[in-house]
């Protein structure tokens, strides 16, 4: 997998609009931007608090397991207008179908609240990465203007 940058969340901020992801991966950060409620849902999950009932995420994982899939990673394939296009890779076998792969097309951000809960590896494709300005600067910016009440990830101790 060397065409693969392997990324983990390194922050997530509220904004105005919502929530603001950085990705990172030891040396560049990107970002995009995601529902405030999809970022509660990862940050919970990131911190280890259990929701009282299952959320859309755990349930769709809870299917998967049940039919012997499971999620093997997520990528951001592609960049177009500003909105990341990324592949859910699944992994399924069990007593009726031999090993199978199977790869959807899904959000960046459902992809990153399946991974954390998980614990499957999130990537970038190279290509996308290299050409991907370094955010690392915003997410000083934004953690500077960041009120206590609302800690990044890190701030959490969770990364």
């Amino acid at each position: 997998m060397k065409n693969l940058i392997l990324v983990e969340p390194i922050a997530l901020l509220p904004t105005q609009a919502g929530c603001a992801v950085f990705l990172g991966d030891g040396s560049k950060a990107i970002v995009f931007y995601i529902d405030p409620s999809l970022g509660a849902s990862i940050n919970a999950s990131l911190s280890g608090q259990a929701p009282p009932r299952p959320l859309t995420h755990d349930l769709f994982l809870q299917t998967l397991e049940t039919f012997g899939a499971k999620v093997s990673r997520a990528v951001i394939v592609k960049m177009e207008q500003e909105i990341y296009f990324a592949r859910l890779i699944l992994e399924a076998e069990n007593e009726i179908m031999e090993r199978k792969i199977i790869e959807l097309d899904a959000r960046p951000s459902d992809c990153l609240a399946l991974t954390v809960r998980c614990g499957a590896p999130f990537y970038v494709v190279k290509e996308l990465w290299d050409q991907l300005a370094d955010m690392s600067g915003t997410l000083k910016e934004m953690r500077e203007a960041n009120p206590p009440e609302y800690p990044g990830l890190d701030d959490l101790g969770i990364l």
